[in-house]
């Protein structure tokens, strides 16, 4: 059984109002959270497994900025071992192993990845690098191995593995371990988690306001975005997780100093399986950064790019130069070239890049953009963190709130989390024994059990019984029979969603997979949602409509040359 049981930690509309109702009653918390990322969804688990009082705020759903637009890596950032970050490469991979064998293996998997390279030479101090990595990843496992270690491969047997490698130039290849996430889901089980663990969680509700004694900030005057009611809660500790929304945030406190964040803009290309021909992810080194192409089980997402952003935060999109510039980079080691008909699914991030809040005049000639975390204190009980990476969320929570109670406070109640599981993560390995039986008593492949675990984890005996009291969700969306009816059901009986774009683009993620960003599947998930929610016709036309304008919105910008250009066709937030 998890630490949080699948109805204590399950996010409803119902839950959304008790939630504001004790959050906003004269008591107040410990601490609240504001920002509901993977930052801030890792703060609220590590507060509430203290014992404190906590609470969560998102002004969207959760995960619906950064966290779940990423290259869905956990990574120790092998390009950091060129920076000689060895440090942070360390604690990235010390991270990783912790959640491929402890807090979260259902959502966390091993894979490989081809390094082609073109001579020896870089043969040699390719295989350094990566043996640090692996190295970095014993020590910090205690020796204990959760990955394989590098395998060095000659031009035949980089074809072997990835027939679709043009390997006529090539020496050969490196294979090393990485792993990767739903990001989207991460974010969305670490919030149940924090649920479970007895923390108050509401999104779609956005801080308007602080509330202020003195020179110190004591919680804060938030809006329900869907009601229009406003509240004020009472905090002893604000903590600030608002990625790219860090400044504007932090900026309804003071307007002196503070922490400066720098949008950065990152495009990932969606294929489908067949495009490349492939047992194993590539990585490739550019001239500007690397770029991945990563296996899932239906598609490869290939990406990233690293270009500034100054257009609106709340509208990422990519431009049809970035999508030339991925496809450019993946086709110069590919046989046969990926061509735009080959494209699913495209989407755009933004990433926080730390540098200090500087004087206005003041020289930028020595600032240094990191992807390192930082934590300061805002005005006394407003802290402010940013900066980092999926992979070391949870470093990022236990220093947030080590900073927000001071020396003594977090001495008295340190954090808990090293080897706290996320919900459906307890019993997941057990489980996974028994997929065979649930196969044959199902009738399944056990491709589809397989699935189901990867994404519920110890969860999935709960999401069975709601199939045998209602056997029609036992049956698989038409657009894409990879999913069955029930997960749309458990996602708003269970995480939250409460609009058609949540489930699309956080839950059964058919955005990302299919050309029309999933707008085919429609009707088929109104129709689940509408009962479970109270919508009448109205409502779900309204629901409908305001998809299908964001499908039409972000299809029109991927055909601009420039962000500008791309930006002034979207009029929703994306």
């Amino acid at each position: 059984m998890s630490s949080t049981s699948h109805v204590d930690s399950a996010l409803t509309t119902a839950q959304r109002s008790a939630a504001l109702e004790a959050m906003s009653a004269p008591e107040g918390l410990d601490v609240l959270v504001v920002g509901g990322g993977v930052t801030g969804a890792g703060i609220a688990v590590d507060a509430a497994s203290r014992g404190l009082r906590t609470g969560i705020v998102e002004m969207g759903d959760w995960a619906s900025g950064t966290s779940s637009w990423s290259s869905k890596l956990v990574h120790g950032g092998l390009r950091y071992l060129y920076q000689l970050n060895f440090a942070l490469v360390h604690e990235s991979l010390t991270e990783r192993g912790r959640l491929l064998t402890r807090t979260a293996p259902h959502l966390v998997k091993a894979q490989p990845f081809l390094w082609p390279l073109k001579h020896q030479v870089e043969r040699s101090y390719s295989a350094v690098g990566i043996g640090m990595y692996d190295a970095l990843a014993l020590a910090g496992a205690r020796g204990h191995q959760t990955v394989p270690i590098q395998k060095h491969l000659g031009r035949k047997g980089t074809k072997t593995l990835a027939p679709a490698l043009d390997t006529s130039q090539l020496a050969g290849a490196i294979q090393f371990y990485d792993a990767r996430v739903d990001d989207a889901r991460l974010v969305i089980d670490l919030v149940r988690t924090a649920v479970g663990l007895g923390a108050f969680a509401a999104s779609r509700t956005k801080v308007t306001g602080f509330l202020r004694q003195g020179g110190s900030v004591t919680g804060a005057v938030v809006t329900d975005l869907e009601t229009g009611q406003s509240r004020e809660i009472r905090a002893r500790q604000v903590i600030n997780a608002t990625g790219v929304w860090t400044e504007a945030t932090q900026d309804l406190a003071t307007s002196e100093g503070g922490l400066k964040v720098l949008a950065s803009k990152g495009i990932h290309v969606v294929v489908p399986k067949e495009a490349i021909d492939a047992e194993t992810g590539i990585f490739l080194r550019t001239e500007k950064s690397v770029l991945f192409i990563i296996p899932w089980p239906r598609y490869w997402v290939i990406g990233t790019t690293d270009t500034p952003w100054s257009e609106d935060v709340a509208k990422p999109v990519a431009t049809s130069a970035d999508i030339d510039y991925v496809l450019e980079h993946a086709n110069a080691v590919l046989e046969r070239p990926i061509s735009r008909e080959d494209v699913i699914g495209v989407y755009a991030g933004l990433r926080p890049l730390l540098q200090p809040r500087l004087r206005p005049g003041a020289g930028t000639s020595s600032t240094k953009v990191s992807r390192e975390h930082t934590v300061t204190r805002i005005v006394p009980g407003l802290t402010a963190i940013a900066g980092g990476k999926l992979t070391t969320y949870r470093v990022m929570a236990a220093d947030a709130v080590d900073h927000a109670l001071g020396e003594a406070g977090a001495k008295a109640h340190p954090s808990a989390t090293a080897d706290l599981p996320l919900v459906g993560a307890a019993g997941y390995h057990q489980l996974v024994g028994r997929a065979g039986d649930i196969a044959r008593d199902r009738g399944w492949t056990l491709a589809r059990v397989t699935h189901l675990l990867d994404r519920y984890g110890d969860e999935v005996p709960a999401l069975l019984e709601t199939i045998d009291a209602e056997p029609g969700l036992g049956e698989p969306l038409a657009v894409e029979p990879a999913f069955l009816k029930a997960e749309v059901a458990w996602a708003v009986t269970h995480e939250g969603a409460a609009h058609l774009d949540d489930v699309l683009l956080r839950r059964v993620r058919l955005d990302m997979e299919r050309r029309d960003h999933g707008l085919g599947a429609a009707d088929e998930i109104l129709e689940i949602m509408a009962p479970l929610l109270g919508w009448d016709e109205a409502a779900v036309a309204a629901e409908k409509a305001a998809y299908a304008a964001r499908v039409e919105q972000v299809l029109a910008a991927e055909k601009q040359a420039s962000d500008a250009a791309a930006v002034a066709q979207v009029q929703v937030s994306i």
